[in-house]
């Protein structure tokens, strides 16, 4: 793989990356490298996605991805989020390739490998590039962490267990069970 001048990895450097299991991404010109998921990971981001796209398609509200999709935040980070919204009034950078710059939302779900790549270098990244609204789901703690973006970074709107239905941010209207998230 060749890097450019700068020695960042870019978007055309992610491509030719070998499709041999590992979930790569590039976080500010740098290779990041995680194992697939495991089996506990797949079913919790099975019934959230499948939850959010029965919500979103009811309303017209726009469209929503499940890894993997690539996310190409700008020529030196691409990402993988678990889960991935984007609203109607963002449409324009869904392309044939990728999603093309902020998505509305992005859901990561913690596996014991991307604790913290999850909360903080992505956190951060997210931020750093107007992802208005982040959800950490995290299967061992049974809790779904719901933040907003704020001028001085995520400030958590919503953090919930339970059986009880909540609306986490962007989503009025939405009953989402943490408990029903758990397999």
């Amino acid at each position: 793989m060749a890097r450019n001048l700068s020695g960042r990895l870019t978007y055309e450097d992610y491509v030719a990356l070998p499709d041999d299991g590992p979930r790569y991404e590039i976080h500010d010109g740098e290779l990041s490298v995680t194992p697939a998921p495991g089996t506990r990971h797949q079913d919790t981001s099975i019934r959230l996605a499948s939850l959010l796209l029965g919500h979103v398609t009811a309303r017209g509200l726009g469209k929503v991805y499940a890894a993997p999709i690539d996310v190409v935040l700008d020529p030196h980070t691409v990402v993988q989020p678990d889960i991935v919204f984007v609203d109607t009034g963002r449409r324009a950078i869904i392309t044939a390739r990728a999603i093309e710059g902020a998505p509305t939302l992005v859901v990561e779900i913690l596996s014991a490998s991307t604790v913290e790549i999850d909360r903080v270098r992505k956190r951060q990244l997210y931020a750093r590039h107007g992802v208005p609204y982040y959800w950490i789901v995290d299967p061992e703690a049974r809790a779904v962490e719901a933040y907003e973006l704020q001028a001085r970074g995520y400030i958590l709107a919503l953090q919930a267990t339970g059986a009880a239905p909540v609306s986490p941010p962007p989503f009025e209207g939405l009953a989402l069970v943490p408990d029903a998230l758990w397999a």
